[in-house]
């Protein structure tokens, strides 16, 4: 018996969190499910299920101001914000003021216990300090990402608008039950709000 997933699997085909690009590497060939015959590369459902319960779970060991997520693709900032404004963790939606991490002279330096980035790729300087001051990185990976220097990473279609909403919203909600602050009740957040201005 599998464990269920933490949303049902239409809700993750709804979003194309599968979607991969026509780029792999080998980093990420054990999350590829199939590669479509218009070449795109399809990733596991039950591998990036898997891994946002990981990512939840890591995050739950971590007090909300001691969160880094940075996103400097357009389309996290939106879900980026809203974890933040819920959980309390800090964000950075755009570009990553570089030194934030390692110049304590700096009017925003800030010491994150953990570090989340929507792309490697393009947030790689906060990666870069990330490892210089020695705290983990959890990384959001499409199959065209390189995972080096990334503690946990978790596959998905990190460009899209829908896949990033909803991977957002399912980690603040497991991210809240996990630190003891979860009522379904008070929750009214929805997908739509991580997904649309």
């Amino acid at each position: 018996m599998t464990e269920e997933l933490l949303v049902d699997n239409d809700t993750y085909l709804k979003a194309g969190i599968h979607i991969g690009t026509k780029f792999k590497t080998r980093f990420m060939e054990n999350f590829i499910y199939k590669t479509r015959p218009d070449g795109l590369s399809v990733l596991n459902v039950q591998k990036i299920d898997e891994r946002i319960r990981m990512m939840a779970n890591m995050l739950a060991r971590y007090a909300p101001e001691d969160i880094l997520i940075v996103s400097r693709r357009e389309n996290g900032w939106l879900p980026v914000k809203i974890f933040g404004k819920i959980t309390g963790a800090k964000f950075f939606a755009g570009r990553y003021p570089p030194g934030i991490m390692t110049n304590p002279k700096l009017k925003n330096y800030t010491e994150p216990k953990i570090l989340v980035v929507t792309d490697a790729w393009p947030d790689r300087n906060a990666v870069l300090d990330a490892m210089k001051v020695g705290i983990p990185v959890i990384a959001l990976c499409d199959t065209n990402n390189q995972a080096n220097n990334i503690d946990l990473v978790v596959p998905c279609n990190n460009k899209g608008k829908k896949s990033l909403g909803l991977l957002f919203y399912i980690v603040t909600r497991e991210y809240l039950k996990q630190r003891g602050e979860f009522k379904e009740k008070d929750f009214k957040y929805t997908i739509e709000d991580f997904t649309s201005e």
